[in-house]
């Protein structure tokens, strides 16, 4: 047996006056969102690693950023362990 699902229109027009307006600002905000070109990508922080270029590749850096971002990730892990 085959269900199908309500069209958005019906759905909303089921909801109460107060949460019409509340699908009414999620969408506008939605399609703000959609319309706005993406913001340029910074690159700040280019040459920050400079004094690093004697003392490692960039193979050796590389492997040491993924140790520092797993790092991090247990770190984080080990916060949200209720004790």
């Amino acid at each position: 047996m085959a269900t199908t699902e309500k069209p958005l229109v019906e759905l909303v027009q089921e909801l109460t006056p107060a949460l019409q307006a509340q699908v009414r600002s999620y969408v506008t905000g939605l399609l703000q969102q959609a319309t706005q070109p993406a913001a340029p990508l910074r690159q700040t922080w280019a040459g920050a690693l400079r004094d690093l270029r004697d003392q490692m590749t960039s193979v050796e850096l590389q492997h040491r950023a993924a140790d520092w971002i797993a790092e991090g990730a247990l770190r984080r892990a080990d916060n949200d362990v209720p004790r």
